[in-house]
């Protein structure tokens, strides 16, 4: 059942991952890589997974807005670069490598980019999510 449920989440997270490679209005590049790191249902916490994701941004590149699932609470990661990022009402913020942020769930997530329109960056997203979530990420429409 777990190869299932993996199998699954990857063909949803590449699904959006192709939604988000239609070229914008704009000149910046949208879209990203996201490659499944982890993924375990929680023994003590029924019900609950832990994801984790890895989100590599090139040079310009940029998320669409978009919500994660309602179950989702996110710790996100810097791991390489910098991130501009914005949810909800808070001020949008960048994010250096080794530092992080989280998401509370239902947030909305309006701006998620490189910030650098040279370098590459890279995150790692964390998600305790109910087990029965197959979609994380929903464009805003």
């Amino acid at each position: 059942m777990m190869l299932k449920f993996k199998g699954e989440l990857l063909a949803a997270l590449l699904g959006v991952n192709v939604l988000l490679a239609v070229p914008p209005a704009s000149a910046q590049e949208v879209g990203e890589k996201v490659t499944l790191n982890f993924q375990q249902a929680i023994p003590n916490i029924p019900g609950k997974s832990l994801i984790v994701v890895e989100v590599e941004y090139a040079p310009g590149a940029a998320s669409v807005p978009h919500h994660h699932a309602q179950s989702a609470f996110i710790y996100a990661y810097v791991l390489k670069g910098a991130i501009e990022s914005q949810v909800n009402d808070e001020e949008a913020r960048i994010y250096q490598a080794g530092q992080s942020w989280s998401e509370a769930p239902g947030a909305l997530h309006s701006i998620s980019r490189n910030a650098s329109q040279t370098e590459p960056a890279k995150l790692l997203a964390v998600f305790v999510v109910d087990s029965s979530d197959k979609t994380l990420t929903q464009p805003v429409k």
